[in-house]
């Protein structure tokens, strides 16, 4: 088995945050100016990941690196990809669309730059860190040339926000914990009655609050390209009028899943994920990450 690679970490950091009015990735949550960001790299680095790779956008990038390097240079190796409305074939272009074309194509652009196993997350969601060390311990034992690949999975009740509707991949599990299938539902809220999503026809659906989702921490090994690059063309082929269609990691797994050689194994986490889509969400991000401070579980300077 060829376990020899030390895993690197994707940070999904190009999103644009409709929804939030500012660039969540570069907001700051505690009074030491600490983003979200920077407790993934901290949680990653005492996990044992030493190379991150940002994927972010032109328009923000010094004031990304300024924000970054400083704090992880001397600690891990650190790579760019950069991720525009036009890094797609000229023929899909249109001048039109204002929207990356989503998280999966996102993932897709790091190839020349991952040559190992990988995990992959967002930028503006606190995942904790036993689910790094988990992830990072499965990439570490897992082969780079398998078919192996793994997602940290999360209970829906516990990703929701009070303050609006939330996208997530709705997971289908067998009993041996291996996923099946993902769907993304990108529209889930809260109601009276509980939780609900809605259809493309504008209609609503209840979902039950114990299933589980994904958050976007799947761990891989560089066989993922080879389902990616085939499954985003054919994404691209049937939405290339769409100014808001997006490419979206679960749909590269679930084609993955599809082609019958894939195995994606189910990591719990003992940790519970918080994250911010609304404005009103920041508050309670700031007092969770006090909650932890108090515990002792993060220093008062990550970065001393």
């Amino acid at each position: 088995m060829n376990t020899n690679h030390q895993p690197t970490l994707i940070v999904l950091a190009a999103g644009m945050g409709s929804r939030y009015g500012s660039l969540k990735q570069i907001d700051t949550f505690t009074p030491q100016g600490d983003t979200i960001i920077d407790f993934s790299l901290y949680d990653a680095l005492q996990a044992g990941f030493k190379k991150f790779v940002f994927i972010i956008r032109k328009n923000f990038e010094q004031e990304f690196k300024e924000m970054f390097e400083k704090k992880i240079k001397s600690k891990a190796e650190i790579e760019y990809v950069f991720q525009e409305i036009d890094t797609v074939p000229e023929k899909y272009l249109n001048k039109e669309r204002t929207k990356p074309w989503g998280t999966g194509q996102a993932l897709l652009l790091t190839k020349d730059v991952v040559h190992e196993n990988f995990a992959i997350i967002n930028a503006d969601d606190f995942y904790g860190r036993d689910a790094f060390m988990t992830m990072y311990d499965f990439l570490k034992e897992t082969d780079i040339n398998s078919y192996n690949f793994s997602m940290i999975g999360y209970l829906l009740k516990n990703t929701v926000s009070d303050h609006g509707y939330v996208s997530r991949g709705i997971c289908d599990v067998d009993f041996n914990g291996n996923l099946l299938n993902v769907t993304e539902r990108i529209h889930i809220e809260k109601s009276e009655n509980g939780l609900r999503y809605k259809e493309e026809n504008e209609s609503f659906t209840a979902i039950e609050e114990d299933v589980t989702v994904s958050m976007n921490f799947w761990g891989f090994t560089p066989k993922c390209f080879e389902f990616g690059s085939d499954s985003f063309k054919r994404f691209l082929e049937e939405n290339k009028q769409s100014l808001k269609a997006e490419y979206y990691l679960p749909t590269l797994v679930a084609d993955s899943i599809a082609s019958g050689k894939v195995n994606v194994r189910l990591l719990k986490s003992n940790n519970k994920w918080f994250g911010v889509t609304y404005p009103e969400d920041k508050k309670i991000i700031q007092k969770n990450i006090s909650e932890l401070r108090m515990k002792k579980l993060y220093p008062e300077n990550l970065w001393e």
